[in-house]
């Protein structure tokens, strides 16, 4: 009797286990904040509270930069600290944080005009 509750026991741990939520930012896979640093191979970004801060490698020549509209494209040389961004990634790659696409913002969520 003890062995089969521990068995039905296990099955709910392994069961509950698969089902568990993930962290929010793995879900998603959407970062929104503020630039503070950008180089060639990575950028970094504050969440918009100030609480956390995430890394995101580039790879080179990365050219998925868009307004907030999808309309206009930036070149990196164009994101600068503090700028608002909401940068869509995944971690398939050696489990690092990469970015797919970055889409920049103004402070209202507007798009932003880089003359």
């Amino acid at each position: 009797m003890i062995r089969k509750a521990f068995g039905v026991f296990a099955a709910a741990i392994a069961l509950f286990a698969s089902v568990a939520p993930r962290p929010a930012a793995a879900i998603n896979k959407v970062w929104y904040g503020y630039v503070v640093h950008v180089s060639t191979n990575n950028i970094k970004v504050v969440d918009v509270g100030g609480d956390q801060t995430l890394s995101f490698l580039i790879v080179p020549k990365f050219k998925n930069i868009f307004s907030a509209d999808g309309k206009l494209t930036y070149q990196m040389a164009q994101i600068k600290r503090n700028m608002l961004v909401k940068v869509y990634y995944d971690q398939n790659l050696v489990g690092q944080r990469h970015a797919d696409k970055i889409f920049v913002l103004t402070g209202q969520g507007q798009v932003l005009h880089t003359g």
